[in-house]
Parts: structure tokens; C-alpha cells; sequence
């Protein structure tokens, strides 16, 4: 089973990144901040049912104490949606699934047993392609800029810069997932199931803020019940964490780099649905950023 599981979780935050960049609009401010009112009143749902059917307890103290490593994971998201709305999906994918070079690089820091040869040797990889990526996207928006008679794209003319959310994203989710490793397995201050819905009720919180922002002081009234792509986006993302648990616990050595993978399927449907085309030199460096994010996941097994 453990191998249904991990294509479920891998089917489910790949196709989570499509509805994602299919409800980013380059030309509405405001569409990273409905994608995250969605998958906090989503994620507050599934955090109630969760503690219902499990009999669990809410206790505030939990969110308080989960709060570092909450902030960080949501903050990474809310830049990864800001990404979305100016740069191809088959370059935000990878990017952001490098987050975990981050959290090696901690780790080395930290607890230096933590690492072996490979982590270092994928580290290296993806922070290659990740500056090569930089560049070639560099290279796109001077090259359009320069040629006369010819229209840039909004997405375009913001490429080189809009490249800093996707590695923000990379940076905060890396840093968030050492704080969790720190929380839940090296000094065990939480319980997974008491960090879980301290996250997910702390992301609920924000997507009210969120909404009462926008109702208040950009008067931008938000339905969430007309806000489809959003709401299959959060339900995807939702669903994947839960299969992922199941498919960790069953068998890690598989399931890891298998899930660490999930971005080449977001690659593969935005290449049929949303009819992305990518320079040769950036496909090439978006497998070269795979490969390290495969490596990644297999060194955590060794």
C-alpha cells in the first residue's frame, strides 16, 4: 500500500500546483491572497473532522508553541502564490521543491551526523541549476526588453525579479521544515497530531485576516464559494499531506524520493493544460534540478 500512497500524495501536490498557477492572475493583486483564504478555511475544516474523528483535543497553548514553524510554512506559500502569478509553473515547481537543500544545509550546521555524501552532492545540484535558472531567465527578460517592435508580457517583464518568490518560498519552507524536524523529533515539545492542527487552525486564522483585509480595506469581497480553482487547489494540497503521512510510516526508504519528485508531474500537466513552453536550456536545467531533488530524497534513506 505504501506505494498508492505515495503516488496519491505525488498525484495530489502536482496537480495542487496547476490549480494554483490556473488561479494566479498577473493582472489581480489580490489572487495570492484568495488562494490562501481557500486553503486556510480548507485546512480549518479538515483540522476539525481530524480532531472529531480521532477524539483529539484542541489546546491553544499548542498553536502558540507551533507558531515559529507555522509562520514560516505559511509565509513560504503565500510568496510561492505570488510567484505563480508572473513566472511559468515549470519553473516555479522545481525551484520551490529545492526547499530541502535548505534544510540539509541547516542540518549540516546543527547536527552535522545528520548528513552523508549524497546530501552534499544533490545540495551542490540544485543550487547549481538554481543559478543557472536565474541567469537563463535573466537572459530571457534582457533579450525581450531589447527587441524593438515586440509586446513583453506583464509575466515577462517581471521574470528575473519574480524569481525571488519562488526562492523566498525555498528558503522559508527549508527553514521551516528544520524547526519542525527541531519541534516534533529532536526535543518532541509536540505531538504530530498537536502540531498538525495548531498549523492547520493557524493557517485557518490567517485566511480570515486575510479575508477581512480585503472586505475592510481594499472593499474586495471574497466568496469562497465561487472560488473554484482555489478550493480543488486546497482540497489537493490537503488531501497530499494526509496520504503522506500514511505513505512515510509504511515505508520511508520508497516513498521519499518517489514524493520529492511530485514537481515533474506539475511540469508534465502544465505542459498539457496550460500549454507552457520552456527555452531548451531551461528544461535542461529544470531536470538538473530534479535529479539533485531525487538525490535529496534518497540521502535522507541512507
Amino acid at each position: 500500500m505504501w506505494f498508492l500512497y505515495a503516488m496519491l500524495t505525488w498525484v495530489c501536490w502536482g496537480a495542487a500546483n496547476l490549480f494554483y498557477k490556473k488561479s494566479s492572475n498577473p493582472t489581480d493583486k489580490n489572487s495570492h491572497a484568495k488562494i490562501t483564504i481557500m486553503v486556510g478555511v480548507v485546512m480549518g475544516l479538515h483540522a476539525t473532522v481530524y480532531m472529531f474523528i480521532k477524539g483529539l483535543d484542541f489546546h491553544f497553548e499548542d498553536m502558540i508553541t507551533y507558531l515559529p514553524v507555522s509562520a514560516l510554512y505559511i509565509s513560504s506559500m503565500i510568496f510561492g502564490y505570488v510567484g505563480l502569478r508572473y513566472l511559468e509553473l515549470s519553473i516555479v515547481a522545481p525551484l520551490q521543491n529545492s526547499s530541502g537543500a535548505i534544510t540539509v544545509v541547516l542540518l549540516y550546521i546543527f547536527y552535522p551526523s545528520d548528513n552523508n555524501w549524497l546530501h552534499y552532492t544533490s545540495v551542490a545540484i540544485i543550487c547549481i541549476g538554481i543559478i543557472l535558472i536565474a541567469v537563463y531567465e535573466k537572459q530571457q527578460d534582457d533579450l525581450l526588453r531589447r527587441q524593438s517592435g515586440i509586446t513583453v508580457e506583464r509575466k515577462y517583464q517581471f521574470g528575473f525579479f519574480a524569481l525571488l518568490f519562488p526562492l523566498l518560498y525555498a528558503v522559508l519552507d527549508g527553514l521551516g521544515t528544520f524547526a519542525d524536524g527541531v519541534v516534533l523529533d529532536k526535543t518532541k515539545i509536540l505531538s504530530e497530531d498537536a502540531a498538525l492542527i495548531a498549523y492547520e487552525y493557524t493557517f485557518f486564522t490567517v485566511a480570515v485576516i486575510y479575508w477581512l483585509y480585503l472586505l475592510i480595506f481594499k472593499e474586495v469581497k471574497v466568496n469562497i464559494f465561487k472560488q473554484k480553482d482555489q478550493t480543488i487547489a486546497a482540497v489537493l494540497e490537503t488531501a497530499g499531506q494526509f496520504f503522506y503521512v500514511y505513505a512515510i510510516a509504511a515505508y520511508a526508504v520508497g516513498a521519499a524520493p518517489l514524493i520529492a519528485s511530485f514537481c515533474v508531474f506539475s511540469i508534465i500537466l502544465s505542459r498539457i493544460f496550460l500549454k507552457e513552453k520552456l527555452s531548451t536550456k531551461q528544461y535542461v536545467v529544470v531536470g538538473i534540478i530534479m535529479i539533485g531533488i531525487i538525490l535529496l530524497g534518497l540521502a535522507d534513506e541512507l
